[in-house]
């Protein structure tokens, strides 16, 4: 096995521990880390949906198919990322506990029947009979019941049951999950107090099933496979938009590949269950916590008033280099504008969109659009632009996984207000984030071109960092043109001069620009490369860092999730160093960096280092020219860099150790980056 690589699903299970530390963090406001670990358990439903998934159908197709890294079956794999993933939820357990005894003390209690008193017990017996049980329904698998379908991520409860003649035993159901009742239910012990009501169900479980006796009862959450290949099952007869609805409607319904139980129940049972699910023994997990944590919106509702128990308030600032009374265009004319979410806002942009909207000069808006906030202010400026008479014309990618229907939705209103909808490439997702404004003007037409590392989402602008370039050099605006005119036609680009698209025009680029800091050091010189990104898997690209670390290229990585490649291996990564941060904001931008000094050339991209991103993606890099804008993106990586607050290192081992502050000061590069935000615009409201 190559000693300096790391497999994909157990490096992403070491972010997901990342994750979990912030849970765990007492230096987190206890209300934030009980958002920590709901992120934890949502990340943790995805893995197991998508790349356990995965696995599971490649280990069908092809038991012989390995990763290409370290060399490990698809078998192989799974079954070591579930023993990975029963430390973490062992770990996860004792979080919750500890979390839930600080709750407590806030005045939010979650009670079970073992805690509650007399009273108590009567009012909750009399609200199951007159208020729950008409609304549940139940099954018992016999001869004439099969075993029902169970729903993705909801939660049953299951109990083996018996006749009172001892005919044989049967298993009995009842789903959990409904609008009609509300999943916390309130107990009348004290303000605060709570019970789940799926467990309120199971306690009564008896009174579902009357004629039978409960010999063991649990609760079971059920996790589905949602890895489906769109292109795959690509039907002719149906329109692509009709298409993507078929396709979520298939997905709901592949095989589980995982099943949670909330206590332990006997081995026939289980036995019993994953017969009928078709599913191994091996993917059943027992929990000392509740099955799914999403009620802690609730009760951080509650304690909204507590200011301590949450982070202090931030807002995302007016960009210093943005002028509120002048429009947009002019200021893009003048200079290239370089946005830093969340710390500045992102209304600068759609601003840009707006006045673009209206601008008699404007011919045309071309955009892509990848995930969306469910009120999108982009997609009105596109539709008032289209009902303005201009030419809109806008790629939707239908294949976002798990936004497919809010995208869906878009788009038609996209084509009710006349815009010209595309939905992609086949066999490629169009994962750039890319806006070209053309305009009219005395010489010519004029290009606006927007490049960004995030998706155009409100939301998410004031949760992820993310950068957003705006320029008007008329080569950038070429180099888009030449893009969507190809995306328009299907096809993809195989040329460009300025920016960097994939599939074809950036894994080459990437390869010359590091082969270019290789051949500085070979000559002597100080070879250096700094890149920030979500994820790196790309073997190629790693091969190629792996080789100018032996060539003497020192290279520093910040990488958020998923990494594949060990630093500090003797002889390989002698001189990388890999760090990882995770903190209040989603790390989500992309900055590559080459070289020192005035020769050094940066640019911001939607790709990360993944196979995926690099030869299975629309993607583009946008080279950043101006220097003052060079030396803001030198900033934020120094600061990211001299973090010991967030920050981990990679060890060679391919373990991550979290810094501490020590004697130096403490940094929190977050916290620091929003402070210097909130300076820089009380110093420009201060100059004007």
């Amino acid at each position: 096995m190559t000693p300096y690589f790391e497999n994909r699903e157990l490096s992403w299970l070491r972010f997901n521990e990342r994750v979990l530390e912030e849970a765990e963090d007492e230096r987190v406001p206890l209300c934030e880390r009980l958002t920590f670990l709901s992120i934890f358990q949502s990340n943790l439903d995805e893995f197991f949906m998508v790349r356990i998934g995965s696995l599971h159908d490649q280990m069908l197709l092809d038991r012989e198919s390995r990763d290409n890294k370290t060399n490990m079956t698809s078998a192989e794999q799974i079954d070591a990322c579930m023993i990975r993933v029963r430390e973490l939820c062992r770990r996860r357990d004792r979080i919750y506990h500890r979390l839930m005894n600080q709750l407590s003390e806030q005045g939010i209690t979650l009670v079970d029947f073992h805690s509650i008193s007399e009273e108590s017990e009567l009012y909750l017996g009399e609200l199951f009979r007159k208020e729950l049980m008409p609304l549940l329904s139940c099954f018992v698998v016999g001869k004439k019941q099969s075993f029902p379908f169970l729903n993705n991520k909801e939660i049953y409860a299951v109990a083996l049951l018996n006749t009172k003649s001892n005919e044989k035993e049967r298993i009995g159901i009842v789903p959990c999950s409904g609008s009609a009742f509300s999943r916390l239910i309130a107990v009348p012990e004290r303000t605060g107090c709570f019970m789940l009501v799926e467990e309120l169900i199971l306690h009564y479980l008896p009174l579902m099933f009357p004629n039978y006796r409960l010999m063991s009862k649990t609760l079971a959450r059920i996790t589905r496979n949602a890895d489906i290949d769109a292109d795959a099952i690509f039907d002719e007869d149906l329109n692509y938009r009709d298409h993507m609805v078929e396709v979520i409607r298939r997905r709901k319904k592949l095989c589980p590949v995982r099943m949670e139980l909330s206590r332990q129940i006997d081995a026939a049972m289980i036995a019993r269950l994953c017969n009928y699910l078709q599913l191994d023994v091996e993917r059943v997990f027992e929990y000392d916590s509740p099955l799914d944590v999403s009620y802690f919106d609730t009760f951080r509702d509650e304690l909204r008033n507590h200011a301590d128990l949450f982070y202090a308030p931030r807002h995302p600032q007016n960009s210093a280099s943005v002028n509120k009374d002048e429009p947009m265009i002019q200021q893009i004319e003048k200079k290239d504008i370089l946005l830093h979410y969340p710390y500045e806002s992102i209304r600068p942009f759609i601003r840009l969109l707006n006045e673009a909207a209206h601008d008699p000069n404007v011919i045309s808006i071309r955009m892509t659009l990848y995930r969306l906030a469910r009120d999108s202010k982009i997609v009105e400026c596109l539709v008032d632009a289209a009902e303005n008479g201009k030419r809109v014309d806008v790629l939707v990618e239908l294949k976002a996984r798990f936004d497919e229907e809010n995208n869906i939705e878009w788009s038609r209103r996209l084509e009710r207000s006349g815009c010209h909808v595309i939905y992609g490439i086949e066999h490629l997702k169009v994962h750039s984030k890319l806006c070209l404004i053309t305009r009219r003007v005395a010489c010519g037409l004029q290009y606006i071109t927007q490049i960004g590392t995030g998706n155009y989402n409100e939301k998410t602008s004031r949760l992820y960092t993310d950068l957003s370039l705006m320029t008007a050099n008329q080569d950038i605006g070429m180099d888009a043109l030449a893009v969507f005119q190809a995306l328009l036609r299907g096809e993809t680009v195989d040329h460009m001069r300025f920016l960097m698209a994939a599939p074809h025009c950036l894994l080459n680029k990437l390869l010359d620009l590091i082969d270019g800091e290789i051949q500085k050091s070979k000559n002597g010189g100080e070879g250096y490369i700094r890149l920030k990104m979500n994820s790196l898997t790309d073997k190629v690209l790693m091969e190629k860092l792996v080789e100018a670390s032996q060539a003497g290229v020192h290279i520093d990585m910040i990488i958020r999730g998923i990494c594949c490649l060990r630093s500090g291996i003797e002889g390989y990564t002698d001189h990388i160093r890999i760090m990882s941060v995770v903190g209040r904001f989603l790390e989500h931008s992309r900055i590559y960096a080459f070289g020192k000094g005035d020769s050094a050339r940066y640019y911001i991209s939607s790709a990360d280092w993944m196979t995926r991103n690099t030869v299975r993606r629309v993607e583009v890099a946008a080279p950043v020219t101006d220097p003052q804008l060079i030396q803001r993106l030198e900033s934020i990586l120094d600061v990211m860099w001299n973090d010991n607050i967030l920050a981990r290192d990679q060890r060679s081992d391919g373990q991550y150790i979290r810094r501490s502050p020590g004697a130096r000061p403490v940094l929190d590069c977050q916290a620091w980056l929003y402070d210097e935000a909130y300076r820089n615009a009380a110093q420009t409201d201060s100059d004007r």
